[in-house]
């Protein structure tokens, strides 16, 4: 997947442009814990995601599974669905903890 990705804060506008989806993603955490705020893409590439379910959607989006899908691209992806960053990250989590997703690498996530 290539950019540009954009994605902006909508409560103080602080807006990030970058080549690699995971730089907005690092630039949602360093936003978050600064401010509390959540931060919403502008610009993806589209990927006709059509599914809410986190793991198909990873598993559409995966070429080799012992890589994963970099969280950047999976959130991109679920922000034609209306999703922010913060809100892909929660369900990464959560579908990570109830086993349905692993890390292969940091910040990549593939479906069990």
């Amino acid at each position: 997947m290539t950019g540009p990705f954009v994605a902006a804060c909508v409560d103080c506008e602080e807006r990030r442009e970058a080549t690699d989806p995971n730089e907005i993603v690092r630039f949602y955490r360093r936003h978050q814990s600064v401010t509390g705020h959540d931060v919403e893409w502008e610009q993806t590439p589209s990927l006709g995601v059509a599914s809410d379910d986190v793991p198909a959607v990873v598993e559409s989006l995966v070429t080799d599974p012992e890589e994963g899908v970099p969280l950047g691209e999976l959130s991109a992806a679920m922000s034609e669905l209306g999703w922010t960053v913060g809100e892909t990250l929660d369900a990464v989590h959560d579908h990570r903890m109830r086993g349905a997703l692993w890390e292969p690498q940091d910040d990549y996530v593939s479906a069990v």
